[in-house]
């Protein structure tokens, strides 16, 4: 029997793998998310530049901590300096995440849990498309796992070893993405729980003093920031409670029917009726109760309850609910549902159903694996195109350079050009040179008086030139004569 599930855990990692590199170069994202961080990473690799702060959450403009950057630089450096290099290391980092996280479960509960589970993580799409490009919450999945898993270490075993690994990946999730947060809920009861049912409390509350420590240490760099620039990152974050920000429009009863039937279509790939949403994730949740029950599962008690108080907790912000938003959660809910199977008592109606539910959740994914069906974005390469039509056309002078429609964004195309030694002036100091380029995805394209300041603030212009490049339309604009912006 042992085989037969070493066998199963040789085809997890072979598939896990497969799913995530197959096409891999033609289907890496490097948008203008990807391509800042590839400009930042550089610089810290070159020494140029080593920030204290990551970059800012899609929320209030909070900004996280610098853990991504330097996690992942050295992957840049190993593909000299091939922006491709920092997707294959999230991929990388995804495969370790993922043998890592089957051997606890398969510690923790049972290899027929850890069987199916490796299973669900191998082909569940959110977990592929999260593992296939570079950006700072694509890691969470398995970082939240672990923290879950070192919290219950702790706890269970009150070792201080184990609090300090627990404090220190806590901080590392939430430097990922502040949502990390919604996890302390689940730590605070269970901590609190564990404390009342000690009768000598002094050994964890001192171990409580390490975690503490681990935590500040790694969060540091945020601290740090904060205290550099007149705690800006704080007042940010307090500005979306005194204005409101974060919880307007729509009752929170609304706002958490949404969060659960957004997190059940990401979960399963299927887009199920709201109220069968709630339905299905209820019935998911009191079984997993029953099966908790009847194993005496602290292990998975923490994971059930991470997804109840993750779910209550982002119903309190009025903002999308995008895929990447729960990956908290998504690996708790893969290995409930794991689980929920040991409630089964025969052997055989146990397998068969196991069967099921996992050519069931591949029937629903695998429609998704875009990168089987679509013709390669191939954004990589047409980043350094534009950027390798451009350099000439800049003539090694000063210029200032900007995209339509703006959310575009220039940062893809200013990494290749930046290490071919163009850098523009700096638009944040209001530095205006004597020509400026933008680039348009969209036609038409405002170029003179554009509603957009980043063209505009190069003040009164005319069209020298124009190119069409891969797709997009450039032009080149020189200041109208005596009419140069100063």
């Amino acid at each position: 029997m042992k085989r037969f599930y070493l066998i199963c855990f040789i085809v997890t990692i072979a598939i896990t793998t497969f799913l995530r590199l197959y096409r891999f170069d033609s289907f890496v994202t490097f948008l203008g998310d990807q391509g800042r961080d590839a400009l930042i990473i550089k610089r810290i690799i070159t020494l140029e530049h080593l920030p204290a702060i990551g970059a800012p959450s899609s929320v209030g403009q909070v900004y996280l901590g610098p853990f991504y950057y330097y996690l992942i630089a050295p992957f840049l450096a190993l593909f000299n300096f091939n922006p491709v290099g920092l997707a294959f290391g999230v991929t990388i980092l995804s495969l370790i995440g993922t043998v890592w996280s089957y051997n606890i479960v398969k510690k923790e509960t049972t290899l027929a849990t850890a069987a199916i589970f490796g299973f669900l993580m191998a082909f569940a799409f959110p977990l592929i498309e999260l593992a296939r490009f570079s950006w700072n919450p694509n890691l969470l999945p398995f970082f939240a796992f672990l923290t879950i898993y070192f919290f219950y270490r702790w706890i269970s075993k009150l070792n201080i070893k184990d609090a300090i690994l627990f404090g220190t990946f806590f901080a590392f999730s939430i430097q990922l993405h502040y949502l990390a947060a919604f996890m302390f809920p689940t730590f605070l009861i269970f901590y609190l729980y564990t404390i009342w049912n000690l009768k000598n409390k002094r050994s964890i509350l001192i171990q409580t003093g390490y975690t503490m420590l681990a935590f500040l240490v790694f969060i540091s760099p945020l601290i740090i920031f904060d205290l550099r620039h007149g705690f800006l990152n704080s007042k940010n974050f307090l500005a979306l409670f005194q204005t409101g920000g974060l919880a307007t429009g729509s009752s929170y009863n609304i706002r958490l029917i949404e969060t659960v039937a957004f997190f059940m279509t990401h979960s399963t790939q299927y887009q199920l009726n709201v109220f069968l949403s709630i339905g299905i994730l209820f019935t998911i949740l009191l079984l997993g109760l029953a099966a908790i029950k009847k194993n005496q599962s602290l292990f998975v008690s923490v994971h059930l309850a991470n997804i109840i108080f993750y779910l209550i907790g982002f119903a309190l912000l009025q903002s999308p609910r995008h895929l990447h938003y729960f990956g908290p959660i998504y690996m708790s809910f893969y290995l409930l549902i794991s689980y929920l199977l040991l409630l089964i008592r025969s052997k055989t109606f146990r397998s068969v159903t196991a069967a099921v539910l996992v050519v069931g959740f591949i029937i629903l994914n695998a429609p998704h694996y875009y990168f089987f069906t679509e013709s390669p974005n191939n954004q990589i390469g047409h980043s350094r195109t534009v950027a390798d039509f451009l350099v000439p056309k800049i003539q090694g002078k000063p210029f200032n350079i900007a995209t339509w429609p703006v959310e575009f964004g220039e940062d893809p195309y200013l990494y290749f050009m930046e290490l071919k030694g163009a850098r523009p002036a700096d638009r944040k100091k209001l530095e205006i040179a004597d020509q400026m380029f933008v680039i348009c995805e969209k036609e038409p394209c405002p170029v003179i008086d554009s509603p957009s300041w980043n063209i505009s603030m190069f003040g009164p212009a005319e069209i020298v030139e124009s190119w069409d490049i891969d797709g997009l339309k450039i032009f080149k604009l020189i200041h109208r004569a005596g009419q140069r912006t100063e």
